[in-house]
This record gives structure tokens, C-alpha cells and sequence, in this order.
């Protein structure tokens, strides 16, 4: 399934039956008089969010959404059918924006959140309404009114408990294909990854999601690489795992490079819990990766831990720790 995390889209709601003008016409009635009924309403445009979605590649050639109208008052004092409501979903972490694409109107954070974003007409009256003992035949009735009509945008901003972040080719992929049920592509070349995947770690009886954030590189707060089309996925992480290859000549300089893009992106990332992962820890000799640790350990604020994707032990570790930024 592709990726899209951006969209436009046209909705109307249903506009109101209109309500009748008819007379009773009973053959046995002396006095006839009126009996139009009321117009139904239309139908309303509601957002609906789903855990099972993680993209918004429905809307990409589907833009134009048309709810029903309701039908028009019969004779009898009949009501007009209301327009079905018209349900569309969307992914967990969708915002709903005006059309000038910064006005939010809605955010949704949990499953099953319901949010009207265009409301039906109201069906018009009948002649039956408008009977008084002065005017004892009205031929008076009213037009439903019109559904409200919008542009808008929808915005995905990816919903995870731990984000994984770090330079292409770090083992991002890999480590979320050896510790969830995702199957992200894996190959030996910068950005092999192009979009944010999704996975689930279960560990001792509990989930973590985890999501595969595209390498950043120098510039991308500016559109080098990728650029910042998904560092806002970021955004809505608890806590940021920062993976590093240790076979990288300066450790800190890999390291201060992507924390410098977040913070010109949006200094409240760095606000983040974070854990750092040297990862590849299997091509080095021990003695060399204690060093390593150690010399690159001072003056972080945070865990560093040590990984090999080959090793389920090492695995296993990090998941455990995992645990603990998430709780």
C-alpha cells in the first residue's frame, strides 16, 4: 500500500427535502384544507478514525464527497426520508484543516473519534405548518435549506509510543523488522526508506509501537534529502530512539547532525525522551566497542545502549528498556 500523508478534499452535505404544498383532496371530506408534510434532512459528512489505516491513499484519487439530500414532504402530512449520513475514515493522528491548510479543525487521537465536518439542511416546511384560523388553506411551504459545502485538508501525523530516528543506512529497518511484525524494505543504500513504517513490539504481555522515521541528513529542515516532509511524524512520539552505526568515523558529529535538523524543524523535539542505540556492534572487536562507549557516552543525557541485529539476546535488551520510556 502506498504512502500519503497529505490531502485535499471537497465535501457536501446533503442539502434539505423541501416541504409540500399539497391539500387533501378525500372524497368523503367536506373541508379539505392543507396536508403537505415536512422535507427530510440531508444527510451530514462525518470523519471517522480507524487503527487499522495508516494512510490517506484513499482520498488520493477519490477528492469529491456528496452526501445525500433528503427527499421532499408528501401529501398526508408525510415526512420527507433524511439523507443517510455519509461516514469517511481516516487514519489515527489525522488532522482536519480549513482550506488554508493551517486553521485546525479537529485532531484525532484515539479510535473511533467522530468529528461532522460538513452538517446536512434542514428540511423545509410543509403548508400544514403555516394553517391559522385566518388562513385556513395556506398554499405557503418552505425550501430545505443547503448542506454546508467545504475545501479541506487532512493531515496524517503518524501516532507512535517510540520513534526511530537516525542517519540513512543506520539499521533503522532493521532493528523494527527484528523486534515487531512489520516488514519494512531493507537494502545496503541511503534512503532505502522513503515513507514511515509502522510496527508492534510485544513484550512481557505489553505493546510498544514503534515508528521507522526516513534518514535525515544535513539540510533537511531546508528539503535536502527528503527533507521535512516527515519530521513532523516525529511530533507525536513519546520518546525518540536515536540509532547510530558505530562503525561511523565521529560518532558526535552523525549524532549533533540530526538532533541540529530537529531543533531548526522544532525546538520542542528535542524536548523528547530519548534513548541512543549504537547499532552494528558486530563488526567491531569488543575491546574496541567499550571504548567506543566510553569515550562517546560523556556529556549524553540519556542511555546509550549497544546493539546487533543478529543477536535475539541483544534484541531482547532493548525491547526490555524500551519499556521503560513508554510507561
Amino acid at each position: 500500500m502506498k504512502f500519503l500523508d497529505q490531502v485535499k478534499i471537497f465535501v457536501k452535505a446533503g442539502d434539505g427535502g423541501s416541504g409540500s404544498a399539497s391539500m387533501r383532496r378525500e372524497k368523503f371530506v367536506e373541508f379539505g384544507g392543507p396536508d403537505g408534510g415536512n422535507g427530510g434532512k440531508g444527510a451530514s459528512i462525518i470523519l471517522k478514525a480507524e487503527r487499522n489505516l495508516n494512510t490517506l491513499i484513499d482520498y488520493r484519487y477519490t477528492q469529491h464527497f456528496k452526501a445525500e439530500r433528503g427527499q421532499n414532504g408528501i401529501n398526508k402530512n408525510k415526512t420527507g426520508r433524511g439523507g443517510k449520513d455519509l461516514y469517511l475514515k481516516v487514519p489515527i493522528g489525522t488532522q482536519v484543516l480549513e482550506e488554508d491548510n493551517k486553521t485546525l479543525l479537529f485532531d484525532f487521537k484515539n479510535e473511533k473519534e467522530e468529528f461532522v465536518v460538513a452538517i446536512g439542511g434542514r428540511g423545509g416546511l410543509g403548508n400544514t405548518n403555516f394553517k391559522s384560523s385566518t388562513n385556513r388553506a395556506p398554499r405557503k411551504f418552505t425550501s430545505g435549506k443547503i448542506g454546508e459545502e467545504y475545501w479541506i485538508w487532512l493531515q496524517l501525523k503518524t501516532i507512535a509510543d517510540i520513534g526511530i530516528i537516525g542517519l540513512p543506512n543506520a539499521g533503522k529497518s532493521s532493528l523494527l523488522a527484528a523486534i515487531t511484525n512489520a516488514t519494512p524494505k531493507i537494502a545496503n543504500y541511503k534512503f532505502t526508506t522513503i515513507n514511515p513504517n509502522l510496527g508492534v513490539a510485544t513484550y512481557d504481555d505489553k505493546e510498544i509501537t514503534l515508528a521507522d522515521i526516513p534518514g535525515l541528513i544535513e539540510g533537511a529542515h531546508t528539503g535536502v534529502g527528503l527533507g521535512i516532509k516527515f519530521l513532523k511524524h516525529i511530533e507525536r512520539c513519546k520518546a525518540l530512539l536515536h540509532m547510530i552505526d558505530i562503525t561511523e568515523k565521529d560518532l558526535n558529529y552523525s549524532y549533533d547532525q540530526v538532533k541540529k535538523e530537529m531543533a531548526n524543524y522544532s525546538k520542542d523535539l528535542l524536548n523528547k525522551k530519548e534513548i541512543i542505540v549504537l547499532n552494528k556492534v558486530d563488526l567491531l572487536e569488543k575491546k574496541k566497542v567499550n571504548e567506543i562507549i566510553k569515550s562517546f557516552s560523556k556529556n549524553k543525557n540519556c542511555e546509550v545502549l549497544v546493539l546487533s541485529t543478529l543477536e535475539k539476546s541483544s534484541i531482547s535488551k532493548v525491547k526490555a528498556e524500551l519499556l521503560k520510556y513508554v510507561s
